[in-house]
């Protein structure tokens, strides 16, 4: 039987986990009587509530007498470590384009990727059936694209298709016909995607997805350069400068059949499998025969930009909602993480009970966070802060972002002006068609940290921001912080409704009725510029003449909703994000008023 492996390329939200639905099921993947489950490629709980893909996936497909390997990437550039390894495993991609939106930078970053492999892309205008698509336009801007990428001549004769993985149709012209489904794309891939070059030689594999299966162990994807491999053959895995690792036995050869992977008795060079028993191989280790010496090349991952520190909670509310909160455990888990996700950096911090996990950005650290927050973990995260260089001549580099916004042409005017007080420099300033304006610009990592969400009140809900790691550049300056102070609680207890009424004058606030607080918890945003101590456990004050039943006429105003990334992006540096599995506090990182005052006395100290 014949192979074909391809990777389908898109940025978030332009319909690739859709379009490997209708593949799957016109393939005859799913039996006429079994209920298909939508975004059947999303198997994590959290891309399926978040609607992105978050780590690279494979399935198989069998077209008349060829079977089709397609990869699933993800569409964000913080998850790119999975992006750059997928890539060597294809011969083709498949670059899905949203046809109203057109070519957006996750797009762009995974493309340049690709065609430095020297792949073959298929292009697809996704979504014609969108009111205001414009197929035609997004297909020539998909070209000037590829041009900009220094694309090869082959490389920009690429074949187009048009139509809707909604509605199960892919053809030659946005029009149609609808009639043959996807089977246009079926033998485009067929006669466009090369078949997988082989090598000659022993069995040799470069570990691409690292799982962890609760009957195998430790399990490895990837693609089988040259030989072939059988359950129980003797293998070893030696490292990127050839050094040995580990030697053993391969316990299971499981090969994609459809969404399930099915144990076979062999598999010979150019197939994409997984194999289990070999506990510790990992990505970018070569797996091979016992006689070769010489590893294979794995491709460079981009350095992180972003950095935290993760720390034991020891808030007076530790233990109280999750299982998991001792440092070793905290710690165990980051580096277990870090072996299988390529693109984080995990290193001992300089503060007790603490470590450093550096990342892409800040979707990347908090989507780790939300998972350890499930798996019962209680832990401290620091504010993120950005990882500088050394240049040449010694001067500090900082990372710049290529940072697109579309958004409604009345509110162009303030988003640049938010823009420019971060320090970014605009590049491009466009009309996108439906009154909307589309501007680029070359922004520092530093600057956008927390802007997402005053760009959505800014713009009322109408702005679209898409963000990409351009290059290292000379230190810009000081980027103003957060401009409120915060209301710190002075007593530890229940949080009641008179004395939140009383305070609302001053600020708004974090918490309701009923929360535990804490000495040292932050339960507002304070009006002014400077922090104020509230008690926020006061009750009032009952006598024969003034009566509980009055409270009942308290009408508080709604507090501020804290979401994960929304609390990483408030606090400053001397502040921390408890999390838990049940709960998201803010805290000062002392508690006490006096430390506080102390830590303050030090750094003006060193500042002198």
């Amino acid at each position: 039987m014949s192979l074909r492996n391809v990777a389908i390329i898109a940025h978030v939200d332009h319909g690739k986990t859709t379009l490997v639905d209708r593949l799957l099921q016109q393939a005859g993947t799913f039996r006429a009587n079994e209920r298909m489950v939508e975004r059947a490629m999303d198997s994590n709980d959290l891309e399926r509530e978040r609607g992105i893909t978050i780590l690279a996936k494979a399935t198989s497909i069998q077209w008349k007498d060829t079977r089709i390997n397609i990869v699933d990437t993800p569409g964000h550039a913080d998850f790119g470590g999975e992006v750059e390894r997928i890539l060597h495993m294809v011969d083709g991609a498949l670059v899905l384009v949203d046809a109203a939106e057109g070519p957006l930078p996750q797009t762009k970053f995974v493309v340049s990727k690709a065609l430095k492999l020297g792949l073959k892309p298929i292009v697809i205008i996704n979504k014609v059936d969108r009111g205001d698509a414009r197929p035609l336009q997004v297909a020539s801007e998909v070209f000037d694209l590829f041009a900009a990428l220094d694309a090869t001549e082959a490389q920009l004769d690429f074949p187009v298709l048009y139509g809707s993985a909604k509605q199960g149709w892919m053809a030659e012209s946005p029009e149609g016909p609808k009639d043959r489904g996807m089977q246009p794309l079926f033998d485009l891939i067929l006669r466009h995607v090369e078949e997988p070059k082989v090598e000659e030689g022993p069995f040799r594999m470069l570990g691409t997805i690292l799982e962890a299966n609760p009957y195998l162990g430790r399990v490895v994807t990837g693609r089988i350069i040259s030989g072939s491999i059988k359950p129980n053959q003797p293998t070893k895995v030696i490292d990127h400068d050839g050094k040995l690792i580990e030697q053993g036995r391969v316990s299971k050869v499981l090969a994609f059949r459809g969404l399930e992977r099915q144990p076979i008795d062999e598999a010979f060079a150019g197939d994409i499998i997984t194999i289990a028993g070999l506990p510790e191989a990992t990505v970018a280790h070569t797996i091979c025969a016992p006689e070769v010496m010489v590893p294979l090349p794995a491709q460079p991952i981009d350095p992180p930009t972003l950095a935290m520190t993760f720390r034991v909670n020891d808030s007076p509310l530790a233990g109280t909602e999750g299982d998991k909160v001792t440092g070793r455990m905290i710690r165990d888990r980051l580096f277990r993480e870090a072996e299988g996700n390529v693109a984080l950096r995990v290193s001992e911090s300089s503060e007790r009970d603490s470590v450093e996990v550096a990342g892409r950005g800040e979707l990347q650290l908090g989507i780790l966070i939300e998972t350890m927050r499930r798996e019962g973990f209680e832990l401290s995260v620091s504010r993120p802060k950005v990882l500088m260089q050394q240049g040449p001549n010694g001067d500090v580099m900082e990372p710049i972002e290529e940072v697109v916004i579309d958004v409604d042409d009345g509110f162009s005017g303030i988003v640049v002006q938010k823009m420019s007080e971060r320090k970014a420099e605009m590049i491009e300033m466009r009309p996108s068609g439906g009154g909307r304006t589309r501007l680029v610009f070359y922004a520092p990592t530093r600057g956008l940290i927390g802007y997402q969400g005053e760009l959505l009140t800014d713009t009322r809900g109408t702005a679209i921001m898409n963000r990409l790691f351009h290059a290292y550049a000379p230190y810009k300056g000081e980027v103003q912080g957060r401009r409120n102070g915060v209301l710190i609680s002075t007593d530890a207890g229940e949080a009641v409704a008179y004395a939140l009424w009383n305070l609302e004058d001053r600020a708004p606030m974090m918490i309701e009725p009923g929360w535990k607080v804490y000495r040292g918890m932050i339960v507002g945003e304070h009006t002014r510029d400077n922090d104020l101590e509230v008690n926020v456990i006061k009750g009032k004050k009952l006598t024969n003449i003034r009566t509980t039943s009055k409270d009942e006429a308290v009408r508080l105003t709604p507090p501020i909703r804290m979401t994960l990334e929304k609390a990483l992006a408030y606090i400053e540096d001397d502040e921390l994000v408890e999390v838990t599995p049940k709960s998201i506090r803010l805290r000062k990182k002392f508690l006490d008023a006096n430390d506080r005052k102390k830590e303050e006395r030090r750094k003006e100290a060193e500042t002198v």
